[in-house]
């Protein structure tokens, strides 16, 4: 039996390490919050998972879980004649998009959070991914709730054109009246991986930027700099460690540590919720 079959016949039991090629077992990754047992490194995260990790227990209330994509365009496969190209995602990851939005408690505090998956196709941002976000940044506006967004994606949904690029501007508006006239608390969390236009837009935006290591975050990738320039693009220069050095972001903090550090920026800052109210 080949290796390739060996890898198919026990996926569901075990979870290759991307970075040094350890075996994880996936039970017990889990509990690890997807740790690498051997490096340390920071495999990928369901978006479920990251809420469990970060949100208290009983505390989570989900918002627009049922808004679905119209195929604005009317995109044609060339595999299917309709637009069901993210039935499989639906299927395999048991969302109906690329982010979960929704309200809960950090340690006691409401927060509003919106949490990307990148296993649904890529976490791509269409134009339900644009509104979810932004219905979330109103609704934490509205009621004066600290803002988190986390960070999945490979860029704007190609299926969708132009119309998931509009989805940049919108929620960077949405972010202008959160941050700058009602002066709200926004946390940007960068994930592995981190692209295009949600890099180009709310990912760079939040009042604190944070890193998981090791994160590969860039807006174009290295093969699509090394194929459009026709330079080599240096090993580890779109990585978070090398990023934070160039002042890109604010912390990089693993993520066993990630609930306890945003508890503390989100007491810090309590004040000005407070003031924002009055």
């Amino acid at each position: 039996m080949s290796d390739f079959d060996l890898t198919q016949k026990y996926r569901d039991l075990w979870i290759q390490c991307e970075n040094c090629y350890f075996l994880n077992y996936k039970k017990l990754l889990k509990a690890k919050m997807n740790i690498c047992e051997q490096c340390g490194d920071h495999l990928k995260m369901s978006s479920s998972d990251r809420i469990e990790l970060s949100i208290d227990p009983g505390t989570w209330d989900p918002m627009d879980e049922d808004m679905v994509s119209q195929d604005p365009i009317q995109f044609d496969s060339e595999e299917e004649a309709d637009f069901d190209l993210d039935l499989e995602e639906k299927r395999k990851t048991g969302l109906t998009e690329a982010v979960q939005t929704g309200t809960g408690q950090l340690n006691g505090i409401p927060i509003a959070i919106g949490v990307m998956d990148f296993q649904f196709m890529g976490g791509s941002m269409g134009s339900v991914v644009g509104e979810k976000i932004t219905r979330l940044i109103e609704h934490a506006t509205n009621k004066f709730l600290p803002l988190i967004i986390v960070c999945a994606s490979g860029g704007a949904r190609m299926q969708e054109g132009s119309l998931s690029l509009m989805q940049m501007g919108k929620i960077s508006s949405a972010l202008y009246e959160y941050q700058s006239k009602k002066r709200l608390f926004y946390v940007s969390i960068l994930t592995s991986p981190t692209t295009g236009g949600v890099t180009a837009s709310f990912g760079m935006l939040g009042d604190i930027i944070i890193a998981e290591p090791n994160a590969y975050v860039a807006f174009a990738g290295k093969r699509v700099i090394e194929q459009t320039l026709n330079q080599t693009v240096p090993e580890g220069s779109q990585e978070a460690e090398y990023l934070f050095e160039k002042g890109l972001f604010d912390l990089i903090v693993p993520r066993n540590l990630l609930k306890s550090a945003l508890s503390e920026l989100f007491k810090l800052h309590a004040p000005f919720f407070f003031e924002s109210k009055c």
